[in-house]
């Protein structure tokens, strides 16, 4: 037999045959990698999802452990939040959910999980775990200012550890705001709008606390001793930050030891001759009276200014420079009582407080309408008047120093009273105010504290008188249709004069004014000043829909619109400022003189006119 050699077509067959069998394997083995690897990453997935879902039920259980001042707990919670954290990290590390995130399409969908897994475990562990060990270490109650020397070292001790975490957040804040939220489905940009939208809250609360504790000790006097001028201001006769400059006093702080010096008024600081100078902006809207009466040092709302002329006053008429100005008002005196409890006034007033009838013992509940309406109808006389506003001043702060209040009260009604604007600090320490700068206590009407699309409505009592009382007062913004690109936002007014119909013979002279100032008894005069955001125009005001003269200013780069109104007993009416060619589009925002109102009575949720969207 001889060899059978096969055909060259029979090569060729076989040996494409032999290929379609390799390419038909490696094709399988491919299908297997590629579905092993998707089950592998929905794993992984799952693993991230699992873990950081129950990561955030642990926050909530942190947040109650906190709130009910349990360290102990919160720092089991903690170590819990770090291993869930640390696994969702691990999952979003993995080699293949790399890959997967480099891939065109769904690549970005595996990087933005993978980021937010590592933003949560960065913030869990360098931003919650250091911030729950500072707050278990801290002896609350030994922070609050008393009579005696405050421990302040476990809060310079915290500095650095606060400020660290206040980074982290900020880094990981920063990072997740570059990721493009449109090239995600659903699924993953959902909970990263949310993450984002919760950071940006805590990240100004950390921000708070880093800067609390950096610069509270020094301006509790840590190093040195702080002195500072209270000014408590009078919501019975407004003024743009809150009221008239009513008693005053030097508070002293050394290393925490709280005192409070000798009670005067401002009128007992009388006329500035010389005036203060002033900056030409604010003396045209607001008068030379800023820097020639401390009385009205706070016709301007910036904080800033009255701080500094009053400290100017102060030392003119006393010869002692203080270190900065504080401003209350008699609200934040009633959350202050409603920690420390009951005080009674004991102090050399008390012979007119018995002789007209006024509470010797003053609550959280009764010491504002004391001090704002009643004191008024019961004792004619200013000074005495003065006197017990004094005298009431003196034996909260008195109750405050020793140590009566809890703390934990008092914080939270201090922080209510801040956030209401009731609470104004300037220190004339540059490092100092550059902080305090940043923040609404400041009461500054430009700068980092101001958001960009605000508006701002302030009171100015043209009485001169305590009607203000009276007077209840709501605040809208009405965000109009845009024109020629501009954004256009009214701010509406309305104020209404409640005080009896026979106001003018039923109160005392001192309340009405008794004409003096040319305004009849019981009628309200106020000038309403209204601000726009930076670049902005004022362009029209109406009065009850009619318009109305109005007096345009600039200050700081805002425009300022004044309108004087007369309110006659149970007579109420609505200015309404219109502001154009407003170049920010964020949402807009407000915020108003205090008075005896609590704030969130007095802005009203803002309004969008109905616009067409073809315009």
């Amino acid at each position: 037999m001889g060899l059978e050699v096969p055909a060259a077509g029979q090569i060729i067959s076989t040996k494409k045959s032999k290929k379609f069998w390799i390419a038909g394997i490696l094709l399988m083995f491919m299908a297997v990698i590629v579905i092993a690897s998707v089950f592998w990453l929905a794993s992984r997935a799952t693993i991230i999802k699992t873990e950081l879902g129950a990561a955030e039920d642990l926050v909530q259980g942190l947040r109650k452990d906190i709130t009910s001042h349990d360290p102990e707990s919160a720092s089991v919670t903690v170590k819990h939040i770090r291993e869930k954290t640390a696994a969702a990290r691990d999952a979003a590390d993995d080699p293949l959910w790399t890959l997967a995130s480099s891939v065109p399409v769904v690549g970005p969908n595996f990087s933005a999980v993978a980021e937010i897994s590592r933003s949560a475990d960065d913030i869990a562990t360098l931003s919650v775990a250091p911030l729950v060990a500072v707050y278990g270490s801290m002896n609350w109650d030994e922070l609050v200012p008393s009579d005696t020397a405050t421990d302040l070292d476990a809060l310079q001790r915290a500095s650095p550890s606060i400020s660290a975490a206040a980074q982290a957040v900020s880094n990981s804040a920063a990072r997740l705001n570059q990721i493009d939220s449109s090239e995600l489905v659903g699924q993953v940009a959902a909970p990263l709008d949310r993450l984002r939208q919760e950071l940006t809250s805590v990240t100004g609360a950390v921000s708070i606390s880093a800067d609390v504790a950096k610069t509270a000790p020094g301006m509790l006097g840590a190093d040195e001793q702080h002195t500072y001028l209270l000014m408590i201001q009078n919501n019975a006769e407004a003024r743009a930050s809150g009221g008239i400059p009513g008693a005053l006093a030097v508070l002293t702080l050394d290393k925490g030891k709280l005192s409070l010096g000798p009670q005067s008024s401002a009128g007992d600081v009388g006329v500035i001759s010389p005036v203060i100078s002033v900056d030409p902006q604010q003396q045209q809207i607001y008068s030379s009276r800023l820097g020639k009466y401390l009385q009205d040092v706070n016709l301007t709302p910036d904080f800033p200014t009255a701080a500094t002329i009053a400290q100017a006053m102060w030392e003119k008429k006393t010869g002692q420079r203080v270190d900065g100005v504080i401003s209350i008002d008699p609200i934040v005196l009633s959350y202050i009582l409603q920690s420390t409890g009951p005080v009674s006034v004991n102090g050399p007033e008390l012979a007119a407080v018995k002789a007209s009838g006024l509470p010797t013992v003053l609550t959280g509940e009764n010491v504002v309408p004391t001090l704002l309406s009643d004191v008024y109808a019961k004792i004619k006389q200013p000074k005495l008047q003065d006197a017990y506003f004094a005298g009431v001043a003196k034996e909260v702060f008195s109750a405050l120093s020793s140590g009566k209040g809890e703390a934990k009260g008092l914080i939270s009604g201090i922080t209510r009273g801040t956030e209401e604007g009731r609470v104004l600090i300037w220190s004339a320490k540059s490092s100092e105010q550059s902080v305090i700068s940043k923040y609404a206590l400041s009461g500054s009407i430009s700068g980092p504290s101001v958001s960009p699309a605000q508006f701002g409505v302030y009171f100015n009592d043209g009485t001169g008188a305590k009607m203000d009382y009276y007077v209840k007062r709501t605040v809208k913004l009405i965000k109009e249709c845009p024109a020629d690109g501009y954004e256009q936002t009214t701010v509406r007014v309305t104020s209404t004069n409640t005080a009896p119909s026979d106001a003018a013979t039923s109160l005392p002279a001192y309340v009405t004014g008794a004409g003096a100032f040319g305004v009849a008894p019981g009628t309200v005069q106020t000038n309403v000043v209204a601000y726009g955001p930076a670049q902005a125009n004022v362009e029209s005001a109406t009065i009850d829909g009619q318009k109305t003269p109005f007096a345009p200013y600039i200050h700081a780069n805002r425009p300022v619109g004044v309108v004087a109104q007369q309110l006659a007993p149970g007579e109420s009416k609505t200015v309404e400022f219109t502001f154009g060619k407003i170049v920010q589009h964020t949402e807009p925002n407000v915020v108003v003189t205090p008075t005896v109102q609590p704030v969130k009575d007095v802005i009203l949720p803002t309004e969008n006119a109905s616009c067409d969207p073809g315009q």
